[in-house]
């Protein structure tokens, strides 16, 4: 019983000895600790960061570890640097999250026609939520913000860009009824992936009345607190603009 115990115990070290240790980068770590201070409120918002020598001294690095660190949090949207000043924490916010995904979301879209139809898919059942969430809670100040977008885009019909924005601020504001700062955020991103990658098929010239009546059904069912018809009527405005996606792919 012995022997075969020691046979199992060495087999398992030379399992392990095949998995490879990878060394982190200096950098890495200073991220990560800062990272969890910032996070345990130690260097609250508005408060500066020590400084580089202060951090060097702190952690035991050189100053490109540091700063390697500091340009990271930079990115990440945590903190701003400016010269003299040193490095600001700042406020979070929805928006500054999905702000950071737009890149590599861009780039992931741009090489997969299968991600772009997921996102479609997404972003339909999540305008279904929150156009039957609008016409459950909208107050008559909400209405008023949709109807001032309408008037918006009947009066952009024959300028493209300017229709287009406005068609934007119309579905943003439906997602502005929520209250809820990370539907907003993920509303606005969704939109504009979306338009970054089918800006001719929705800025289609002769597409824009239909748009437009399609938009004033879905704001009479909110208006009316009609939580079904509007999802309805969404639906069969987000289908039709998603075949135009297709036609003018």
């Amino acid at each position: 019983m012995t022997d075969d115990h020691l046979v199992f115990v060495d087999t398992g070290r030379a399992a392990e000895a095949r998995e490879p240790i990878h060394r982190r980068k200096l950098s890495h770590e200073v991220l990560d600790r800062l990272l969890s201070r910032l996070r345990t409120g130690e260097y609250p918002v508005g408060s500066c960061l020590p400084s580089e020598r202060e951090l060097m001294q702190m952690f035991a690095v050189g100053r490109p570890a540091v700063r390697e660190a500091l340009q990271a949090l930079e990115r990440m949207g945590f903190v701003s640097i400016v010269h003299g000043e040193g490095a600001r924490v700042q406020a979070l916010s929805a928006d500054r999250l999905m702000a950071q995904l737009s890149d590599p979301a861009m780039h992931l879209l741009s090489n997969s026609e299968l991600l772009l139809e997921h996102l479609k898919e997404a972003r339909l059942s999540f305008e279904l939520l929150m156009v039957r969430q609008a016409a459950d809670k909208a107050s008559p100040e909400d209405i008023a913000v949709l109807r001032s977008a309408m008037a918006e885009q009947r009066a952009s019909v024959d300028d493209p860009m300017r229709f287009l924005q406005a068609d934007m601020a119309f579905h943003r504001a439906i997602a502005g009824i929520s209250r809820n700062t990370v539907f907003m955020a993920v509303s606005r991103a969704m939109l504009e992936w979306l338009e970054h990658f089918h800006k001719d098929a929705v800025t289609d010239p002769g597409a824009e009345r239909g748009v437009v009546a399609e938009h004033e059904q879905v704001l009479e069912c909110i208006a009316a607190h009609d939580p079904e018809g509007a999802a309805t009527a969404l639906a069969n405005h987000l289908n039709r603009a998603n075949d135009r996606y297709r036609l003018g792919a």
